[in-house]
């Protein structure tokens, strides 16, 4: 497959009312979170957001959290078949994990890398085609958001205040306009939307 610049850089991340990734509790404070995320407007939500895509871009928490649960779903015969289809989506593409302390990783097609995330984007961009998805990893979304290198946001925005916890759009991003591509809001009031990168 030949290499091309033109390779897009999606991001997916669940966001409460007030932009938090997670509760005042830290990084496993999802409780809020767990009543949206099986509903039909998250699952179909999940089938789009990994079309089109041929490389996950993980940080390390995330990889050994998903690799951890994902491949007993992509197994399981009675899972919806939307989880399943993106579970094994997940076991089968190619994963590149940002990470300083694995010195090798302990998953399948999976290659471990200690690099800033801007430079592995211009790496990936450079090697192969289709999205290379960020998924679920603020800690890779955030310095390529500052670095302007993300085309289109997959967002969970979520009918909650935290209060507290990991905030997304911190103050010092660069000034940005998106586009609008896709809303649907599901019967909880939680908001699935699309947004692209306007360049």
């Amino acid at each position: 497959m030949t290499g091309t610049a033109d390779r897009r850089v999606t991001a997916n991340l669940a966001l409460t009312l007030d932009g938090r990734y997670h509760g005042p509790g830290g990084p496993s404070d999802f409780g809020m979170f767990v009543p949206y995320v099986t509903s039909e407007v998250a699952r179909e939500h999940l089938t789009r957001i990994h079309q089109g895509a041929t490389t996950a871009l993980l940080g390390r928490v995330n990889a050994e959290g998903f690799m951890g649960f994902w491949p007993a779903v992509a197994g399981d015969a009675d899972a919806d078949p939307r989880d399943r289809g993106y579970a094994e989506w997940l076991v089968d593409t190619e994963k590149v994990v940002l990470s300083t302390t694995l010195s090798e990783a302990p998953w399948e097609r999976t290659r471990v890398v200690n690099a800033p995330a801007a430079d592995v984007v211009a790496e990936l961009r450079s090697e192969g085609g289709g999205d290379i998805l960020v998924n679920s990893s603020p800690s890779v979304i955030k310095p390529l958001l500052a670095a302007d290198l993300v085309d289109r946001l997959y967002l969970m925005i979520l009918p909650e205040i935290a209060g507290g916890g990991g905030r997304l759009f911190e103050d010092g991003l660069p000034s940005t306009r998106w586009a609008l591509g896709r809303r649907e809001t599901g019967e909880l009031g939680e908001m699935a939307v699309v947004y692209d990168r306007v360049r």
